[in-house]
């Protein structure tokens, strides 16, 4: 390792665990001070000019502040994309984006998608560019979510169409019927918090991860009845879920007559979505 990403590595060390140290020394490395991967293996020194100099101390330092690089630098790659990033929007996760895979491969013929708390967009914007075809309707409660994804879109997706709407207090009508809804709603208990790392804490938008502790189940309750009004007969929820609550959430749509309800592990096998089919006689 060369001079300047051990010296990254022993600034960060008491910080951040060590596999998640060596990431961020070469997304330091490669990606902002254009250092080439080997060179930073190798030992290779590089001389640094004085603006990429005062960049890194300026990284270095948010990043012991618990600041996430994501916020850092400003975008996060996601789906072979990258997304504009900032503190009124989660981050993109590897864990939503097989989210995005698994639609794309069971619905390629979706013809109106619906996303349901778009945050940077990621997900409705991903979700346009594998799914040529179809028109992909994105909602979000937060006006500084809305502007960060309206901004993606214009760069990644211009079809995709951006509304501010509230899924627990607005009455979802004249929408048209969906094929797929899909969404990434919120459901971090707040018991939870103890557990979260810092820079995830105090630096995301709470009310993109919390629910509360007497009702975790909030978000899938109201989108499991908006989707037996707003889904075309045979339509399709995709939902990502917290770990603790599978059977919970696959329960709850069995008991609103949703079909073929399964519960689908991440690639860390714990349970992370949940799909169910409208079926033709449950509509209202």
């Amino acid at each position: 390792m060369n001079r300047i990403a051990e010296s990254i590595r022993l600034s960060l060390r008491d910080i951040y665990p060590p596999e998640e140290t060596k990431a961020l020394v070469m997304m330091i490395c490669c990606d902002v001070l254009n250092i080439d991967a080997v060179d930073v293996y190798t030992g290779k020194d590089t001389a640094l000019s004085e603006s990429d100099r005062k960049k890194l101390e300026d990284i270095v330092s948010r990043l012991r502040k618990n600041e996430p690089i994501q916020y850092i630098l400003g975008y996060a790659d996601f789906c072979g994309s990258r997304f504009h990033v900032a503190p009124g929007v989660l981050i993109p996760r590897p864990e939503t984006a097989e989210l995005v895979e698994l639609v794309a491969r069971e619905a390629p013929d979706a013809r109106r998608v619906l996303d349901i708390g778009t945050g940077s967009g990621c997900v409705a914007i991903s979700l346009s560019k594998k799914l040529p075809s179809a028109t992909v309707h994105a909602w979000d409660v937060s006006e500084e979510a809305l502007a960060i994804a309206r901004r993606n879109g214009e760069e990644l997706a211009p079809r995709v169409i951006f509304e501010k709407r509230d899924v627990l207090r607005d009455e979802v009508t004249g929408c048209g019927l969906y094929d797929v809804i899909v969404s990434n709603p919120p459901y971090v208990m707040e018991e939870e918090r103890a557990s979260m790392s810092p820079n995830v804490l105090e630096w995301e938008p709470e009310c993109a991860l919390f629910v509360p502790d007497n009702d975790p189940l909030l978000f899938y309750r109201r989108i499991s009845e908006m989707g037996r009004r707003q889904l075309a007969p045979g339509g399709k929820l995709y939902l990502e879920i917290n770990q603790r609550f599978g059977r919970e959430v696959a329960r709850l749509l069995e008991d609103r007559f949703y079909g073929d309800v399964r519960v689908i592990k991440d690639f860390f096998g714990n349970d992370r979505i949940v799909t169910a089919n409208l079926n033709e006689c449950t509509t209202d």
